[in-house]
C-alpha cells in the first residue's frame, strides 16, 4: 500500500514516517509547514506541500501518488489557543478532516488512521481511562478530536472505508535528536526551557488529592507511538470495514513533580521547582488503560521515562547548545 501521512513534517508525523518506511511501507508526506519541518522528511519520501481544506490539491495527490490509505496527524492542538480561537479549530481540525475524508471516499481509499487525544476524555475520575470511558471535552480542540473521530467513524460505516482512531496520552522523547520536538507545550521542554534560562521549573498546582500533591499523567514514547501507527495501518490494511477505538499510553501515571525530579536528574541540574497556582480545567489524574490496544492490535509500549526523557534532552541541547554549558 501506499500511505498518505498529513502532518508528515511534525514531530509525530516525521516519526509515524520514518516508522512507516522503516517497515517497508511506502509513503508519501502532506503537510502544509505551518508548524512543520521539510528537512524532517526522509530522502525518497515525497513531501506535497498543501492544505486539507484545498480539496483540489487532496485530490491531486491522491491520485498522482496512488494512494491506498491515509494516516491523518494534520490539526491544530494547542488547548489554550483552541479556547481563543474555536472557529479557527473547528475550521482546520473537522472540516480539513471532512474535507479530506470527501476526498478519500472518491479516490477509493480503502483504509484511514486518525490522529485523535486524550483530551476527548476532559476530567476523567477514574484511576485508569479506558476506551469507554465517557468522553467529555473540556476544551474546544478536544471538542474538535471527538467530532473527528465521529466523522471518521460514520464515514467508515457509510462506506467500508476501513478506520483507526487512536487516543494519545501525554507524548514526549525522539527517535534521534534531529526529529525532537521544537514546541514548547507540554511539561518536558517546558522544565527543559526553564533550566537553560537558569530558572525553576514551575509546577502549576500541587494541592490535588494525589500522593505528593501535583498532577499525574500518562507518558508515551512518540517511538512507541509511531509504532501504534503502523500496527494499526497494517491491522486495517487486512480487515476491510474494520473499525478501532484505541488509547495509546504506558499504563503508568508519573507526577509533575516526580518528572521534575527525574528530569533534573538526567541533565545534571539541581533546581528545585517553584509553585504556581492551578490552571483551569487541569484533572489531577489522567492515565490510560492499554489493554485493548495489546488485544486488539498486540502493541505494548517498549520505552520508560527515562527514554523519554534522555532521547528529548539529546534533541534539546543540539537546538540549544547553550543548555549543555549550563
Amino acid at each position: 500500500m501506499t500511505w498518505l501521512i498529513t502532518g508528515g513534517a511534525g514531530y509525530i508525523g516525521a516519526h509515524v514516517v520514518r516508522a512507516m518506511t522503516e517497515a517497508g511501507e511506502r509513503a508519501v508526506v502532506y503537510d502544509d509547514l505551518s508548524t512543520g519541518i521539510a528537512e524532517r522528511v526522509p530522502d525518497g519520501v515525497p513531501l506535497v506541500v498543501g492544505s486539507t481544506l484545498d480539496a483540489e490539491r487532496v485530490a491531486r495527490v491522491l491520485t498522482d501518488h496512488a494512494v491506498t490509505g491515509v494516516v491523518h496527524l494534520a490539526a491544530k492542538k494547542q488547548v489554550g489557543e483552541s479556547v481563543d480561537l474555536p472557529l479557527y479549530y473547528y475550521r482546520e481540525n473537522v472540516e480539513g478532516l471532512r474535507v479530506l475524508l470527501e476526498q478519500v471516499t472518491e479516490a477509493g481509499v480503502s483504509a484511514f488512521v486518525f490522529s485523535s487525544s486524550a483530551a476527548v476524555y476532559g476530567m476523567p475520575d477514574v484511576d485508569l481511562v479506558t476506551e469507554e470511558t465517557p468522553c467529555l471535552p473540556m476544551s474546544p480542540y478536544g471538542e474538535t478530536k471527538l467530532a473527528g473521530e465521529w466523522l471518521v467513524r460514520a464515514t467508515g460505516r457509510a462506506t467500508g472505508l476501513a478506520t483507526a482512531s487512536l487516543r494519545y496520552f501525554n507524548v514526549a522523547g525522539a527517535a534521534s535528536p534531529d526529529l525532537a520536538d521544537t514546541g514548547v507545550f507540554n511539561l518536558i521542554p517546558m522544565v527543559f526551557e526553564k533550566l537553560t534560562e537558569n530558572a525553576p521549573p514551575r509546577i502549576f498546582g500541587d494541592d490535588y488529592e494525589t500522593p505528593d500533591g501535583t498532577c499525574i499523567r500518562d507518558y508515551i514514547h512518540v517511538v512507541d507511538l509511531a509504532e501504534a501507527h503502523v500496527a494499526a495501518a497494517r491491522a486495517l490494511r487486512s480487515s476491510p470495514g474494520r473499525t478501532l477505538t484505541l488509547n495509546i499510553g504506558r499504563g503508568e501515571g508519573v507526577s509533575v513533580r516526580e518528572m521534575i525530579d527525574r528530569i533534573n536528574a538526567v541533565t545534571g541540574h539541581d533546581r528545585p521547582p517553584t509553585v504556581t497556582p492551578r490552571r483551569p480545567g487541569d484533572p489531577a489524574r489522567v492515565v490510560a488503560s492499554a489493554d485493548r490496544i495489546t488485544a486488539e492490535l498486540g502493541w505494548k509500549a517498549g520505552h520508560d521515562v527515562q527514554d523519554m526523557i534522555t532521547s528529548a534532552w539529546e534533541g534539546w541541547v543540539r537546538l540549544h547548545p547553550q543548555a549543555a554549558r549550563d
